[in-house]
């Protein structure tokens, strides 16, 4: 027997699988660490920018500098980056907006964990985006594929931005980080919304950039920003720790992290199986909506016929409520994309996601998330993932294997030689 430790939460469950049906236990690949000291390779990448001159030069024309940074849902080191920088941010103006796009605002502990020793000396400059309060908005254009992009006043009347963000692979958008500092994080919800439509299309899918109309959009939108931007964008390896660091451009830092995401990121298998168990690691196991990611994620690595098994705690419960409601009053999966045909409204694009897998495969999750919910959005509950698992190779058969995401939110499976 096999025993193997599935993260859930903040601690793990073991679980023993005999060792003839273990198809692998797959994490972000293990990459030599940083030879240099994370705070280090910050001041490095803001003095060696990839496509830009230095972030002095930068802001040698200006004194006024607003910081984009990520949500507490998002591992992106941004404490590190700006520790690193706070001698440099020190000569400037500076104030900084939390990109949220359609989430909540953080929590007391998560603006600890986003802005770490800083945060009381900057408290009062930072500002939250909210989607929903339009007076805070203004319209900039629209994009070739008819999003009407709104963002946040004060990201439009900036005199100068820096992002900070981290890059790893997305379901829907290709990879994050760079453009979507802007749309969604500090967009409208209709913008949002306009958007994440385009995510319906089978083009709109994990590490895809060229012909992904989601990403195409996000970049047609940043077009529109004429404002001076400079971007940090991180990549962590699997321990969460800084790998490396790029700055310069939007673009430019952007594409320069993504071979650094990709060697971390995508891991090579050999086949398909029968059975995927996929974890929502902390902190993107706060609700379905965020978790979904690693349903998207785990379906990669299963057969059709196949069960795959959700960790992850949805500890605030599902999220975006037009998921919720689409799934939970339908009556089969059929049934929840004939209505999204009819008429998208943001959050459907994960529905649609979940239905399209609901055809192929079963879908059991462990989660905090009360079972009547989870059967009316077609997901078995799962309260032993023991038990599940054991009847899941019971139900294949002798031949069954079973493959682990342990991070399954960020692994990308990938079929070796395809």
């Amino acid at each position: 027997m096999k025993r193997i430790d599935v993260p859930y939460k903040q601690s793990k469950i073991s679980v023993e699988i005999p060792e003839r049906h273990l198809g692998g236990v797959i994490e972000p690949n293990e990459v030599p660490a940083a030879a240099t000291a994370a705070h280090q390779l910050v001041l490095d990448a803001l003095r060696d920018s990839v496509d830009t001159p230095d972030f002095d030069t930068f802001m040698a024309s200006g004194r006024k500098l607003l910081v984009i940074v990520n949500d507490g849902t998002r591992p992106t080191p941004t404490k590190t980056v700006l520790e690193s920088m706070k001698g440099l941010l020190a000569a400037h103006d500076v104030e900084f907006i939390v990109a949220t796009g359609v989430h909540r605002a953080p929590t007391e502990q998560e603006y600890r964990f986003i802005f770490g020793d800083i945060y009381e000396e900057f408290a009062d400059r930072v500002h939250v985006h909210d989607a929903r309060v339009y007076d805070q908005m203004q319209y900039i254009g629209t994009s070739s594929a008819g999003t009407e992009l709104w963002l946040h006043k004060r990201v439009v009347s900036a005199e100068k931005i820096l992002v900070i963000g981290s890059v790893e692979p997305h379901y829907f958008a290709g990879y994050t980080g760079g453009r979507k500092a802007f749309l969604p994080g500090t967009a409208a919800y209709r913008s949002i919304e306009q958007n994440h439509k385009l995510a319906l299309s089978a083009k709109a899918k994990t590490l895809a950039l060229e012909g992904n109309p989601v990403h195409e959009d996000m970049m047609d939108a940043v077009a529109l920003i004429d404002i001076p931007v400079f971007s940090i964008m991180t990549v962590l390896d699997k321990h969460q720790q800084i790998h490396s660091v790029f700055a310069g451009s939007l673009k430019g830092a952007f594409h320069a992290a993504i071979t650094s995401a990709d060697s971390i990121f995508v891991a090579d298998i050999p086949e398909k199986v029968d059975v995927v168990v996929s974890v929502a690691r902390y902190p993107m196991d706060v609700d379905l909506y965020q978790a979904q990611k690693a349903i998207e994620n785990g379906k990669l690595a299963l057969k059709e016929g196949g069960t795959l098994l959700l960790v992850a705690s949805c500890r605030e419960g599902v999220g975006e409520k037009a998921f919720l409601d689409l799934l939970s009053s339908s009556d089969t999966p059929e049934t929840v994309l004939d209505t999204i045909a009819k008429g998208y409204r943001l959050g459907y694009h994960k529905a649609a996601k979940l239905a399209e897998i609901y055809r192929w495969a079963t879908v059991g999750a462990l989660t905090e998330l009360d079972d009547r919910l989870l059967e009316s959005i077609f997901i078995k509950p799962v309260h032993d993932l023991q038990y599940a698992l054991d009847a899941a190779i019971e139900r294949y058969g002798s031949e069954c294997k079973v493959l682990f995401l342990t991070d399954g939110t960020v692994t990308v499976p990938r079929i070796a030689n395809t």
